[in-house]
């Protein structure tokens, strides 16, 4: 049997398998899914996630060349990368093959240059700025854009998307039972009429490809109605909820299971003097005699040092208090209620030991954040084991 590393990030391949298809009963029958697996899967590991959703997602979704160079590798599957690719990294990035972004005429114009010196046809999706305020065309833009790229040759414009602003964030209405959807309303508004402008300008026949859920948007607003032609699930794949209000309202219906484990194992223990202080800056002092275990993790591999005497591990299935500061490679815990604890008995950050379980939810309340960052900031050096 392979030894298993000391540290390490274990995925359950059956948990990943089981969230893409609660989301395939929820979508409409021939609505594509385009797996999220920008940013490393949400921390999870890309190319692992990849392999194991490859026969059940249409598309992935990406960031960048750097990640398309990976992925490639391991799948077929159309990509569509929605980051900005620069001028210098365009021609790789075709090389490789994927569906790439336009953020506005300029950005065409470079893809276009780089298409034509490759005598290829290259596949664009056009984002547009629907109220969100950040990338892509302006919806006052996209008539002049529209007869612009009628004059360009090696751009094949195969759909259009957007994101929504805030939907994850609504709360439910009185009843409970739906959610205001007052400026995400706003937004389709906007995008519809956007989308019926490049059926007006493309040619005759030709079906525009569109998006605009992210996870929090198929289950506030596309559901089982099918309203575009692909849906692009991430935090929900890996078992995290988009907000407490789309988990309260959906919990009952679908499960979402937990795909990260966070494994590490003890480094030593010992037993610290009453008076003593525990690590850097002498944020905590001890005030009794107390057996503490030293675990080799920190910051660099994405433990918050605001779980600075805040957070907890599981050690033989119970909790155990950080005491003191989060270092770059390692942090104390009070083991002094875990009989026989030991170096190299397992330790759990995040997930589940013998029945209880630290949540990324539970991580990102301690650090006053989100449970996408929370897995996101794991560390690329923590080897991926799936299982």
């Amino acid at each position: 049997m392979k030894q298993l590393p000391l540290s390490y990030i274990e995925l359950s391949k059956k948990n990943l398998i089981h969230n893409i298809k609660q989301f395939r009963r929820i979508v409409k029958r021939g609505t594509k899914i385009a797996g999220v697996v920008k940013a490393s899967a949400y921390g999870h590991g890309d190319v692992e996630v990849v392999k194991v959703l490859n026969p059940y997602v249409d598309y992935f979704q990406i960031n960048s060349v750097e990640e398309l160079e990976k992925i490639r590798q391991v799948t077929k599957k159309p990509i569509l990368l929605l980051g900005y690719v620069g001028k210098n990294d365009i021609s790789r990035a075709i090389k490789l093959g994927c569906i790439l972004t336009v953020f506005d005429l300029h950005h065409a114009l470079l893809i276009n240059e780089s298409a034509r010196k490759l005598a290829v046809k290259q596949k664009v999706h056009i984002s547009i700025d629907a109220h969100l305020g950040r990338e892509g065309l302006l919806p006052s833009q996209v008539s002049k854009f529209l007869l612009e790229t009628k004059k360009i040759k090696n751009l094949s414009i195969d759909g259009v998307y957007a994101h929504f602003a805030n939907i994850e964030d609504t709360r439910p209405t009185a009843s409970g039972n739906a959610i205001d959807l007052s400026y995400a309303n706003k937004q389709i508004s906007v995008y519809e009429e956007v989308i019926n402008l490049f059926k007006k300008y493309l040619p005759a026949g030709r079906q525009v490809k569109t998006h605009i859920s992210a996870t929090s948007g198929v289950l506030a607003y596309e559901k089982w109605k099918g309203i575009h032609n692909i849906v692009r699930v991430g935090v929900g794949l890996y078992g995290m909820w988009p907000s407490i209000a789309l988990q309260k309202l959906w919990q009952k219906k679908i499960a979402l299971l937990p795909v990260m484990r966070l494994v590490t194992h003890i480094a030593q223990v010992k037993t610290i003097p009453a008076g003593e202080s525990i690590g850097y800056g002498l944020s905590y002092m001890t005030r009794r005699n107390t057996m503490i275990a030293i675990i080799p993790q920190g910051y660099s591999n994405g433990i918050s040092r605001l779980s600075s005497s805040n957070g907890e591990v599981l050690i033989k299935g119970k909790r155990a208090p950080i005491l003191g500061r989060v270092a770059m490679n390692m942090f104390v815990v009070d083991v002094s209620h875990i009989k026989g604890a030991k170096p190299e008995d397992e330790v759990v950050i995040l997930g589940t030991q013998k029945g209880d379980t630290i949540s990324a939810e539970d991580i990102a309340k301690q650090t006053q954040t989100i449970n996408y960052e929370v897995t996101t900031r794991m560390s690329a050096l923590l080897p991926r084991i799936v299982r």
